[in-house]
C-alpha cells in the first residue's frame, strides 16, 4: 500500500473521532479571547471525544500556558489542540523491531476474544515478512477451536509455518514445540496466539507464567515482547483492559484495531497519557496491509481535524 493510501485510510478511519472532537469544539471558541470559561469548554470537548480527563487537563493545561488572554480562532484551537495531543503520542510511538539475538525474537500477542487479535497477528506476520524476516506462528488460544482454525487459515494465505495442537490442548506444550521449530529453522520471529478469556483471570495468569517458565528454559529473553491487542470501539473500557493484561501479563506495547469507522479513537490519546506504553501499530481494516506502524504526528492531527 502507498503512502497516500495509507494516509487515506487514516483519515477514514479517524473521520468520526475527527467530526466527535469537532463537534464538541464547535462554539467553544465564541469569545475573543481564550479565557477560563473557553478553557472549561475545550477540556469538556477532548474528554467527551475519549481522550481523557488526563490528557483533557494536560491539553487544557499547555493551551493556557501558550495562549491564555489572546485571540482564538476555531482552526488556531484545532492545531493548538493537535499539537498538544502529538506531544502526548510521540514518545509512545515505537514500531515492533525484530533484533532479538540469538533469534527467534517471541511476541506473546495478547487481548480479549474479539479485539481482533488474530487477525493483527496474521497483519504482524505479513508486516514482518515485507521486511524480509521469516515468521512462524503458534496457536496458544487452544480455549477456542475457532481461533485455532482462524490462525491457520491465515498462515496458510499468508504462507507461513504454524505449530498448533487440539481444541483444549496444553498452550505452554504448543509454545515450547514452536519455540523449538523456530530455534533449529533460523526463523527471525515467533508470534504467538494466546487465550483471550478473562472471565477467570487467575486461570488465564497461571496460563500465561506457565507459556513463560517454559520460554524461559528454551530462551532467557523470551518473550521479547508482550503486546495487548486492543479494540478501539471499545472507547474507555479498552483502558480497563490495559490495567488487567499488566497485572496478568507484564504488557509491554499496545495495537489498537477497529479505527476504521469508529467514533472513539481519541482512546488512543487516553491510553498514551495514562499509561505510557509503546503503541507499535494500528489497525483502519481488515485487509492484510491494513497495519502499519503509528505515526503519532499524523494521527494527532487527524484527531483534531486539521490533517
Amino acid at each position: 500500500m502507498s503512502e497516500s493510501s495509507w494516509t487515506d485510510r487514516i483519515f477514514g478511519g479517524f473521520r468520526k473521532t475527527s467530526e466527535r472532537l469537532s463537534d464538541n469544539l464547535t462554539g467553544v471558541v465564541g469569545t475573543a479571547r481564550l479565557d477560563d470559561a473557553t478553557l472549561d469548554d475545550v477540556e469538556d470537548a477532548l474528554i467527551l471525544s475519549d481522550l481523557g480527563p488526563s490528557a483533557a487537563a494536560r491539553i487544557r493545561t499547555k493551551l493556557a500556558e501558550k495562549r491564555f488572554g489572546l485571540s482564538i480562532t476555531e482552526q488556531e484551537l484545532k492545531e493548538a489542540v493537535a499539537e498538544e495531543i502529538a506531544a502526548i503520542l510521540r514518545p509512545v510511538a515505537k514500531p515492533l523491531e525484530i533484533t532479538a539475538f540469538p533469534r527467534p525474537q517471541v511476541i506473546l500477542v495478547i487481548g480479549v476474544n474479539g479485539s481482533g487479535k488474530t487477525t493483527t497477528i496474521a497483519k504482524l506476520a505479513h508486516w514482518f515478512q515485507e521486511d524480509d524476516y521469516s515468521v512462524l506462528l503458534a496457536a496458544g488460544d487452544t480455549f477456542r477451536a475457532a481461533a485455532i482454525g482462524q490462525l491457520a487459515v491465515w498462515a496458510d494465505r499468508i504462507g507461513v509455518d504454524i505449530v498448533k495442537g487440539p481444541e483444549g490442548g496444553d498452550p505452554a506444550s504448543i509454545v515450547f514445540d514452536a519455540v523449538k521449530q523456530a530455534t533449529d529453522t533460523g526463523i527471525d520471529a515467533l508470534v504467538v496466539d494466546t487465550a483471550g478469556r478473562l472471565q477467570n483471570k487467575r486461570e488465564l495468569m497461571d496460563e500465561l507464567a506457565k507459556i513463560r517458565r517454559v520460554l524461559g528454559r528454551l530462551n532467557p529473553e523470551a518473550p521479547h515482547d508482550v503486546v495487548l491487542v486492543l479494540d478501539a470501539t471499545n472507547g474507555q473500557n479498552a483502558l480497563n483492559q490495559i490495567d488487567v493484561f499488566k497485572e496478568v501479563a507484564g504488557v509491554t506495547g499496545l495495537i489498537m484495531t477497529k479505527l476504521d469507522g469508529t467514533a472513539r479513537g481519541g482512546v488512543l490519546v487516553a491510553a498514551a497519557e495514562q499509561y505510557g506504553l509503546p503503541i507499535h501499530a494500528i489497525g483502519v481494516g481488515e485487509k492484510i496491509d491494513d497495519l502499519r506502524p503509528f505515526d503519532p504526528d499524523l494521527v494527532a492531527r487527524v484527531i483534531a481535524g486539521v490533517a
